[in-house]
């Protein structure tokens, strides 16, 4: 008999892709997602991508009725489910806290009472604020910040006790954390109630870090999801990518073929239980290079990326992942390039809409200061 899986947030970007890969390979999976209309639009419904062999139970993580009735016969668990936005967890505080700390809380109380096999949960690279650094005289340098007066200054490089600039080099999971955001905040509590509590309650619990993930079925319309569909938007529109800073800060970009591939892993690799890994692709671009090579590939280079020259509160300047560790315990290899995924989505693009929503995003946070 196969075994049944449940994937919270399952209708989403990263969790349908997910749902492709765990079916193809003989498991059965049942989705709970609330359909939330920032994601999929004002009249939300089935998503046309989500297989037909997935079961969809529409409902809220933190409806406990709902969740214990999603819950009957699953052997194993995928919670995704999260609101997801650096900027806006900063002035939607009450909402991203209940969706994301609440909603983990309700699920664990619900396995306390019906166990599984294993628990998988999505972290985040974000919770990391700063990835690791060397100095010039080639010691590890963690934790560090740019203060309000630095970023005015438009000086937006990390500098060490004599000044220097500091070079970024992975991040490995055993960085300590820095939350520089309420998002970040609450990534960090989702994984470690669910290390606590699965310890405690003897059910293997994996956290997965991700880092940038991209790839089809990211919500286009949507200006808090990630960065690289943000600019596919903006240049479906004819508008140029807007670039915070100087647009030279590094990022991690991994395919979602790559994450739903390591998800499966997690939860097959009896050796992964309690741990935390980084999922990355184990390369780093700057931001500046992703809105070239979106306009690139989409046939609009001459929309040239708008750098602003502002900081937006909890961004940081560079992390990128270290993923050794996911290599060698999960047997996690990364096969998809950014330029092979770029080239996918550009197909998947023919067709879709995307309203942009960027201008508005960036005029909440201007409104409430919370850009330099």
């Amino acid at each position: 008999m196969s075994k049944k899986v449940l994937i919270t947030g399952g209708a989403g970007f990263i969790g349908s892709h997910l749902t492709d890969e765990l079916l193809e390979q003989g498991y059965d999976v049942r989705i709970l997602d609330n359909l939330a209309p920032q994601v999929h639009g004002p009249q939300p419904q089935r998503p046309s991508y989500l297989n037909s062999e997935a079961e969809l139970i529409v409902g809220d993580v933190r409806d406990a009725g709902k969740l214990r009735h999603a819950l009957e016969d699953i052997d194993a668990v995928y919670h995704l489910a999260a609101m997801v936005g650096v900027g806006q967890s900063m002035y939607e505080v009450a909402e991203y806290t209940s969706v994301n700390n609440e909603g983990t809380a309700v699920l664990l109380q619900a396995l306390i009472e019906k166990p599984v096999e294993k628990l998988v949960v999505a972290s985040s690279m974000s919770l990391y604020g700063e990835g690791l650094y060397r100095s010039a005289a080639g010691t590890l340098v963690s934790g560090t910040d740019r203060d309000l007066a630095q970023l005015k200054a438009r000086d937006w490089e990390l500098h060490g006790p004599n000044g220097e600039v500091l070079v970024p080099v992975p991040t490995p999971e055993t960085k300590l954390p820095c939350l520089a955001s309420v998002y970040a905040l609450s990534k960090f509590d989702q994984e470690q109630m669910c290390l606590i509590l699965g310890k405690a309650y003897n059910i293997p619990t994996v956290a997965l870090r991700f880092f940038n993930v991209f790839g089809t079925r990211q919500a286009l319309s949507n200006p808090y999801t990630g960065v690289l569909a943000i600019f596919a938007s903006r240049l479906m529109n004819n508008n140029s990518p807007c670039i915070f800073e100087d647009g030279l800060q590094q990022r991690d970009f991994v395919s979602v073929y790559d994450i739903a591939r390591a998800c499966r892993l997690a939860m097959e690799t009896s050796a992964a239980a309690g741990g935390v890994f980084n999922l990355g692709s184990g390369r780093h671009y700057t931001i500046k290079e992703i809105a070239g090579g979106v306009a690139k590939v989409m046939g609009k280079e001459y929309l040239k990326p708008e750098i602003t020259g502002k900081y937006r509160v909890g961004d940081i300047r560079n992390c990128f992942a270290d993923i050794s560790l996911a290599r060698s315990v999960l047997g996690y290899d990364p096969l998809v390039t950014l330029e092979e995924g770029l080239l996918e989505l550009v197909e998947w693009l023919d067709g879709q809409v995307a309203e942009d929503r960027v201008e508005q995003a960036q005029a909440e946070l201007s409104a409430r200061g919370l850009t330099v």
